[in-house]
């Protein structure tokens, strides 16, 4: 069951089954992810064939990794295998 974990809190988990796994990022349910975690961001990044990310910050044991966990509102045609999830970077670590 893949997991994602920032300062020893699991901020993820799902079956290996329900993540989806684009250019080498694990992508999780948004109902595998605990949103307590999660601040929202101002911050916007665009790709050309999936569209444009918005972030969160991830804030666990008293720590903030500001823009670590971002997701594709709508993201398109090309990417439809993400709509409803999140990925994560900046130091969290994903566990198979």
């Amino acid at each position: 069951m893949p997991q994602a974990i920032w300062q020893g809190t699991v901020i993820a988990d799902a079956p290996s089954d329900a993540v989806e796994i684009v250019e080498g990022n694990v992508y999780f349910p948004v109902a595998s992810v605990r949103s307590e975690y999660l601040q929202p961001s101002d911050h916007r990044t665009v790709c050309f064939w999936k569209g444009t990310a918005s972030y969160y910050h991830v804030s666990a044991g008293g720590e903030l990794n500001r823009d670590a966990a971002w997701y594709y509102p709508e993201p398109k045609e090309a990417a439809k295998q993400i709509a409803g999830r999140i990925a994560f970077w900046r130091g969290v670590q994903i566990e198979p």
